[in-house]
């Protein structure tokens, strides 16, 4: 990981949202500024090989932001991972624990082909649930999926460590130690 630290810098600290203790991580405050937000996906960018992967999956919604950015600077397809209820056509789902409550991700039945290669994107990682029901769900559908990018990870919660285990190469542009 490079240093980053002009990117650093404007991602805000919300202590106690959603919950008392937790220090949520908002990249909002990044996107706001339009030279960083470029300067985040380029970077990004510069960390994957665009050979080693066909598709880009994106996580709804902070996620949809990064991986649509994403998808238009490698030139790639972009698989969406909904909210329930948002896709028009058939599609399948896969419950998940967040780390303050659960949630379910679904994508169309027909969004990937088997054995194609998806890169998972989203946001950020803290415990790993809403990732690592991404890449279940991506891989109960035939993908291969072994790569997952992100702007922030939050080491000290476990999820880019669930994530190899599951072998997968998480990546991410910055890390917040402690949270």
């Amino acid at each position: 990981m490079t240093d980053n630290q002009d990117l650093i810098d404007l991602v805000r600290t919300i202590p106690d949202y959603p919950k008392p203790g937790i220090q949520f991580r908002d990249v909002s405050t990044l996107l706001l500024d339009g030279p960083a937000f470029r300067q985040t996906i380029d970077r990004m960018a510069a960390l994957v090989d665009p050979a080693s992967f066909d598709l880009i999956a994106g996580i709804e919604a902070r996620g949809f932001i990064v991986s649509a950015a994403l998808s238009y600077a490698l030139g790639k397809g972009k698989v969406m991972l909904r909210k329930p209820g948002k896709l028009p056509g058939q599609s399948v789902s896969i419950d998940y624990a967040l780390e303050y409550g659960t949630d379910k991700i679904e994508m169309h039945v027909d969004a990937i082909r088997p054995s194609q290669r998806v890169l998972l994107v989203d946001d950020l990682i803290a415990t790993g649930g809403t990732a690592m029901a991404g890449v279940e769900l991506l891989r109960g559908q035939g993908a291969i999926v072994d790569q997952a990018l992100f702007i922030v990870d939050l080491p000290d919660l476990g999820g880019a460590a669930k994530l190899s285990t599951a072998g997968l190469k998480p990546m991410a542009l910055m890390a917040f130690a402690g949270d």
